[in-house]
């Protein structure tokens, strides 16, 4: 079996948002975290809930591709993934904002 997808929610930003959030928010946020640590990659790139997708329009800050997810009712994530690590960037209220 493939190992789980492992998470590294320590970027500034992404914690800054997320503490950021009213609790029913951050609730639903770490509810998908939740379902993220008990994933392969396999099911992340299947799961049509996450709707993982490719950001063409920009790249991380040494070239990695970057990727946006539903992070939740109303929030996506931007993220990248290092091996088995899905590196957590930023999250984003809206659709259109984690494109730019």
């Amino acid at each position: 079996m493939s190992p789980l997808v492992r998470l590294d929610l320590n970027n500034p930003e992404f914690q800054g948002r997320l503490f950021a959030l009213d609790s029913k928010d951050q609730r639903r946020v770490l509810t998908t975290l939740r379902k993220l640590s008990r994933m392969t990659w396999e099911q992340v790139y299947q799961d049509s809930g996450l709707n993982w997708e490719a950001i063409l329009s920009r790249s991380g800050a040494r070239g990695q591709r970057l990727y946006s997810l539903r992070m939740g009712k109303g929030f996506r994530a931007v993220a990248f993934r290092e091996q088995d690590w899905l590196r957590l960037i930023s999250l984003h209220p809206d659709h259109d904002s984690a494109y730019r």
